[in-house]
């Protein structure tokens, strides 16, 4: 489970869209805390590749992580640079759930408070 995680958090942080896909079961279903929504691989996918392509430095620390019988839960710190914002931090947990070797669920709490400059930021019309 450890090897499946470090992978999967790897793959966030380099924008590896094909690992995360490979990771990932085609039905699984992330849902979050702060908008109370699920989201589909597709959606994840363009969220997480947004994330790698404006984020600098991004990397998780203080990373604790517990095996759960089907899966695991991790508790972190993301930490970036948003351009035009400066350090971001972001404490989360997941709980993860796996099922023949493939990521099906992923409940994840963020705080907040702390994902406003990053919310604002995508929130803004894209310039042509």
């Amino acid at each position: 489970m450890n090897d499946l995680a470090d992978r999967f958090f790897a793959a966030v942080c380099g924008g590896d869209v094909r690992t995360l896909t490979d990771l990932y079961s085609p039905e699984a279903r992330i849902w979050h805390n702060d908008d109370g929504q699920e989201q589909t691989v597709a959606e994840n996918l363009r969220v997480l590749r947004w994330l790698s392509r404006t984020l600098e430095d991004m990397r998780y620390e203080d990373i604790r992580r517990h095996d759960l019988p089907d899966g695991f839960a991790q508790q972190h710190v993301l930490r970036a640079t948003l351009p035009g914002h400066g350090p971001l931090e972001v404490p989360a947990s997941l709980f993860v759930r796996v099922v023949d070797g493939r990521i099906t669920r992923i409940d994840e709490y963020v705080d907040s408070a702390a994902t406003g400059a990053l919310r604002a930021l995508a929130a803004r019309p894209k310039e042509r």
